[in-house]
């Protein structure tokens, strides 16, 4: 759920009814000016809380899960997002030239299937290997990488290492691309669907348009 929306709406929404509910227990009602903002701080509260339930059953329905799995789902989010954050700072830390573009590829992906489940949180369920072993993985493996390639002096068995965990972060690259891929795959699986159909509209409309153009020779 977008964070800053639902602030908006809960603001938009809060703040016109607390000043409502202050001016008719001021006024209307003759309450104290400290008790008549008692009284609507409490009412902001209360709005502010249903409006949330309001939003959150909405977004919840739209996306058909429970609140049991939105929670489930939302915590695993949150915990990516810290070793998403661990993994940009080691990833930036490297000043390796020849794996700077693996690099920006590993983060690029990582942020897009964040992104995209943050979104569409059901995505989560076609994105557990990532959220459950491969970006565990390659920020372990990143973090390694970073602390030897800042070793000022490389010994032969360091080189070794270097070499060894830029192969593995080069298939863990290749997982990640399938990681994605496999999160976009139904929207892959809709378009072919949809060109189909539109080929088959066109084969269609080209076949009449055919058969028009012999009737009127004839």
């Amino acid at each position: 759920m977008n964070r800053f929306l639902s602030f908006l709406v809960q603001f938009v929404v809060t703040v016109p009814s607390a000043v409502t509910v202050w001016f008719l227990s001021y006024f209307a009602f003759d309450f104290t000016f400290l008790i008549s903002s008692a009284i609507s701080l409490a009412g902001a509260v209360v709005v502010s809380k249903i409006t949330s339930g309001i939003m959150t059953s909405k977004f919840l329905k739209k996306h058909q899960l429970t609140r049991k799995e939105y929670r489930y789902i939302k915590k695993n989010l949150d915990e990516a997002k810290q070793k998403i954050n661990k993994l940009n700072k080691s990833l930036f830390s490297i000043r390796d030239l020849p794996t700077i573009k693996q690099r920006i590829d590993v983060l690029r992906i990582t942020k897009k299937i964040q992104s995209m489940t943050h979104t569409e949180p059901k995505r989560f369920y076609k994105a557990e290997k990532f959220y459950f072993s491969h970006l565990d993985s390659v920020v372990e493996l990143t973090e390694k990488y970073s602390f030897l390639s800042q070793q000022p002096k490389k010994s032969h068995e360091i080189d070794v290492s270097l070499y060894e965990t830029r192969q593995t972060l080069t298939d863990l690259t290749m997982a990640l691309e399938e990681d994605l891929y496999h999160v976009v795959s139904d929207d892959l699986d809709s378009l072919n669907f949809e060109i189909d159909v539109a080929k088959h509209s066109i084969k269609k409309l080209n076949n009449t348009k055919t058969i028009d153009e012999s009737r009127r020779l004839k």
